[in-house]
């Protein structure tokens, strides 16, 4: 008997081929990975990435250099102590030492991103190795890393960094992100050894291994698809530790003395008195930006909670 003449005699018509276009499309949009959440959190990155590379192209970047403008000058539509008022020369005010602080965000914020994303890359990568390693392994490979892993979470990592920028000076926005990525492997190695450890033992990765397939093809052909938003999860909560920590160094006066970042500019405008001349503008603009930045990593990492996780869905 034929299709055809089966769905006749069910009495139900075949779908035609634009229901089944529509079927595919809905079924697209309920797939997890459509989260708002997510959506939310990638636009406020992405408009961050969008200030630095646009500015470069429509902005005068010269502006960043000491002298090139009026000193403490407010953004449009204010006026400072002197009774001076914003132009659009300077959208966005001045510092105290002329600077224009739109150019300061356009290589600022870029910059402060960038030594956290770097930072979280290599860390997580490192997070990777030894926790496949660890978890599926095991023996004395298993105990020497987890008791590496321990050790190093009990150092206070702020303390170790100030202590070696102290020593060393002035250092690149890349050997501070390698300085800050030692110390934000130990929670991926973590977290990803006891998924390991409990994925051991499932069915796919005992056939496996009974197939003769090699320890890396198991470990990360057929275990690590299944941790995919776990591992986007701990990047998330990584860059977001390694931006605090090197905003936490800046503001302090340490990390890189000549390239704009936005923690640079606050410990500038905190160490010129900035708060008790009600140059607000100076400090202000830096912190939101921040904030933003933090409220974009959030929302990604709440969204990768419920693509991860069914119940969180359901609730949502």
């Amino acid at each position: 008997m034929t299709r055809t003449s089966s769905e006749a005699q069910s009495g139900r018509t075949p779908p035609s081929r634009a229901d089944r276009r529509q079927t595919r499309r809905l079924r697209r949009f309920d797939s997890p990975w459509m989260n708002p959440k997510l959506f939310w959190g990638l636009g406020l990155l992405l408009g961050i990435v969008a200030i630095g590379l646009l500015g470069r192209l429509f902005w005068n970047l010269d502006l960043v250099f000491t002298g090139s403008n009026t000193l403490k000058l407010p953004p449009v539509g204010f006026e400072n102590l002197r009774r001076q008022e914003g132009t659009w020369i300077n959208p966005l005010g001045t510092d105290g030492s002329g600077r224009d602080m739109l150019a300061l965000i356009i290589m600022g914020a870029p910059n402060s991103l960038f030594v956290g994303l770097l930072a979280s890359l290599i860390g997580m990568t490192t997070g990777i190795v030894l926790g496949f390693t660890a978890g599926f392994v095991g023996g004395r490979v298993d105990d020497t890393i987890r008791v590496l892993s321990d050790v190093m979470i009990t150092i206070p990592p702020l303390l170790i960094l100030v202590v070696f920028q102290s020593a060393f000076g002035d250092v690149s926005l890349t050997m501070m992100a390698l300085l800050i990525a030692g110390f934000v492997w130990q929670s991926p190695t973590r977290l990803i050894r006891a998924q390991v450890l409990s994925m051991k033992r499932s069915g796919y990765v005992q056939m496996a291994q009974l197939s003769g397939a090699s320890v890396p093809h198991i470990m990360f052909r057929e275990m690590m698809p299944n941790l995919v938003p776990y591992l986007f999860g701990s990047f998330i909560a990584s860059v977001t530790t390694a931006i605090v920590t090197a905003v936490g160094l800046e503001v302090l006066g340490l990390g890189p003395q000549r390239i704009p970042t936005l923690g640079r500019t606050i410990y500038e405008a905190i160490n010129a008195g900035a708060l008790i001349q009600n140059l607000w503008w100076w400090w202000g603009l830096p912190t939101l930006l921040l904030g933003v930045m933090f409220i974009g990593l959030l929302l990604i990492n709440l969204g990768l909670d419920e693509v991860s996780n069914p119940r969180l869905r359901k609730l949502s």
